[in-house]
Parts: structure tokens; sequence; C-alpha cells
């Protein structure tokens, strides 16, 4: 009699709420934790496995976290979350990490999707909060091309359109004719894409595995031409499979400068180097996108400065090195000029390792649902059953 009333209790306080409320209480938990949550009742793992809420949360939730990560002694990959004030850490293996030899390095990340390149030949497609993953073989493409013996792309950019619901891997292979060949991989239908028609002109010359900045359904690289402005930021429209240029800061063109780079700062494109007159990090903000005019300066005092995110008091998160040489994690404070250092965090050598922000999402790949669908629609009874 005991029992039956507490499963009693337990059903009504689960039912007590509509799902619609319910539903508006989880937008506002953190996305990592919704993964656990999941397992309360039927209903909870229904409301966050739906797709679209997965969306809805993506990309309306209050409770969203800055977080980057790195590959840690080639097989582990090293994930760093930052609150205004703290900051915590954690470790994971990466899929197919059993396998002899795993040696992975970072593509990019986009939606909560994140590329991995697996030695020798195969990239890695994973999403850390859900566990789905698969990995994609290259190997066909390397003897048309003459890579032998490349381990990585020269070039290559991880981005989202929007347009056909599609994620789209672009890699540039530098062959030995000191040529770029272009290859594009489509995640929803699995299907490779040759580029080299869409490219004009060459390419130029781009720092050794660069990798994109996805922004505005476009990926991004800066090319080695950054002080002379022109034509410095290398543009590919994900919709329009097309390439463009866009020019850096007039100002640039006197200054000496080293350790240049790209990032994402409010939804802004940001790029950043190391000022060897004035010994600072210098920051380039764009503040509306191709508005040439727009870009403001913010300068960092801190050396190989490399800013990650901004703090939801708009201030500037990154991974640097101070002028004591201490690597680390610091948070720069734009109203009062003021850097602090986050303590206790495990932070890579600039040199050795490339850190890459992440925004953590439930999302599926176009293919992960699709294969659902076709799973539940083959277990159905016809209608003649």
């Amino acid at each position: 009699m005991e029992t039956k009333e507490k499963n009693d209790k337990s059903k009504s306080t689960l039912e007590i709420l509509p799902p619609e409320l319910i539903q508006r209480i989880l937008l506002r938990v953190p996305v990592r934790h919704l993964a656990r949550l999941r397992c309360v009742s039927k209903l909870w793992c229904s409301l966050i496995s739906d797709p679209n809420f997965a969306e809805f949360h993506f990309h309306h939730s209050s409770a969203s976290t800055n977080s980057c990560f790195f590959i840690k002694y080639s097989s582990m990959v090293h994930f760093v979350y930052f609150d205004d004030n703290d900051a915590s850490q954690k470790e994971m293996c990466p899929p197919f990490n059993n396998e002899p030899l795993p040696n992975f390095a970072v593509l990019g990340s986009c939606r909560g999707i994140i590329v991995l390149h697996r030695h020798p030949h195969s990239f890695v497609v994973w999403n850390p909060l859900t566990g789905f993953s698969k990995r994609i073989s290259y190997s066909h493409l390397l003897p048309s091309r003459k890579y032998h013996g490349i381990r990585l792309p020269s070039l290559h950019g991880f981005g989202y359109d929007a347009s056909q619901d599609d994620y789209l891997l672009l890699v540039a292979w530098n062959h030995w004719e000191r040529q770029y060949n272009l290859d594009c991989l489509s995640l929803r239908t699995n299907s490779w894409i040759n580029l080299d028609a869409a490219l004009s002109k060459p390419l130029g010359v781009f720092d050794r595995f660069s990798c994109g900045l996805f922004l505005n359904g476009a990926i991004h690289w800066l090319s080695f031409a950054l002080t002379t402005y022109k034509d410095a930021i290398l543009i590919f429209d994900m919709k329009e499979r097309t390439f463009s240029m866009m020019s850096a800061p007039e100002q640039l063109v006197m200054i000496s400068c080293n350790f240049s780079g790209l990032a994402l700062l409010g939804g802004c494109l940001a790029l950043y180097y190391q000022n060897l007159h004035s010994c600072n990090t210098d920051i380039w903000v764009m503040k509306e996108y191709k508005v040439h005019s727009s870009w403001n300066l913010y300068q960092i005092p801190c050396k190989d400065f490399q800013p990650l995110c901004l703090s939801s008091n708009g201030d500037i998160i990154g991974r640097g090195c101070s002028w004591y040489d201490k690597v680390g994690y610091f948070i720069y404070n734009v109203r009062e000029d003021l850097l602090n250092r986050f303590e206790n965090l495990c932070c890579p050598n600039p040199n050795r390792a490339t850190v890459t922000v992440h925004t953590e999402s439930l999302l599926p790949l176009p293919s992960d649902v699709e294969d659902k669908k076709k799973e539940e629609g083959g277990n159905r009874p016809s209608e003649s059953e």
C-alpha cells in the first residue's frame, strides 16, 4: 500500500507541470547538464531529445557557457569552461581512441560539432554531449593529388550551410607543385565535392594548417599578406560555394607584427596580432560585418594573446603569455584596462597546440536524424499488417 502511494506521489510530481512549462525551465539549464536530465523521465527524455528543442536551446538559451578545447598528448581532448570570475576543466577520450597509434589534431568546431583529424588519413566528426561520432576516410583523394607523406590538409575550415541544413568541411591540399587543390565534404550526403573551379586565382600564402573561422554563413582565413592589408582575409561562402577577399585595417601597413589570427568576439569578426613595437597584442574588431570603417582597436597588455570569447560583461577572455613568461588564460577588463589570470587551469604552449572555441549543443547531424527516421520507419508495421 505504501509503495503504491509513493508511486502516485512521484507520478503526480512529474505530471503537475505541463510539458510547455517544463520545456521553458529546461531552456534555462546549461546544455552540458541536459544530457543527464534525459534520465529523469520518458517525458523529459522526449523533450530534450527533440531536434527542435536542441535548435531552440542553441540559439535562445540564456544559460550559454564560454568554452574551448585542445588536444593533449595527441590523444586526449581537454575542455575548459569560463564564467566571468571562475573556470573549470575536464578531459575526454575522443572517438576511435582505442585503436593503435591514436594521433589527433583539431580541424574545427561548429554548433557543438567537433571535427578532428586522425592519423593517417581520416576525419572524425563528434558531438561530445550526445556521444554521436563517425569517421570519414579521405585516402581515396591522395593518389590523384600527389600528396604522398602529407598528414594534414594545409588549409581547412568547418561550417554550417543553413540553406541546405548541411555541415561542410573544406580542405585545401598543397601538393609538390606548390599549388592548392580544394575539396569539400558534405556531411548530409557523405560525399566529396571538388572546388578547384571555384578559384578565380591562386589562394596565396597562408599559415601552415590554417584553421578557418566560421561567421555569417562563411569561412574566413587570414593570409600572410597581413601588413599589406589588401586582400588579407579569404572568405568562402557556404551557400554560393564561392571565394572572395576582404581587406584588413589600413593602419596595419606600417606595423611590424607577429602571430596573427582571426577570432569571433561577441558575434563580430576580430583580427589579432602581436605588436612588436608596443610589445602588446592588438585586436581589431569589425563591429559591422564587411563594413571596413567599423574596425575598432583594442590593445591587450599581454604578449602572444589569443582572444577566445567575450564574458557576459563584455570582457575579453583569451590564452596568452604574460611578461613573466607565464602561460595561461586571462580575462581583460576593457573598461578599466585590467588584466587578470585564471588560476590552476591546464593551458598548452601557444607554439605546440591550438586552442579552439567550442559552443556546446545537443544538435544532431542531418545524416544522423535521417538515419534515425529510417530506423523508426523500418520498425513500424506496414498498413497491410
